[in-house]
């Protein structure tokens, strides 16, 4: 998903979008569905929550954060 889709949904939410880049506004719209913050900190590279809107950015986010 891109930027601008996911400032989209923050502002759907009221949340008030600050400086951050795209885990750090995903991790603020997941805090807010009460859910784990957890975006792209998939510990080898798995996942458990099968039905979460971010899954498709999630896992390669994390795996390229565990090379970083």
């Amino acid at each position: 998903m891109k930027i601008p889709e996911i400032r989209a949904i923050a502002r759907n939410r009221g949340l008030k979008l600050g400086v951050g880049g795209k885990a750090a506004l995903i991790r603020a719209i997941q805090r807010d569905e009460g859910n784990f913050d957890c975006f792209g900190r998939a510990d080898s590279n798995y996942c458990d929550q099968e039905n979460c809107l971010w899954r498709a950015d999630c896992l390669p986010a994390a795996k390229a954060m565990n090379k970083a």
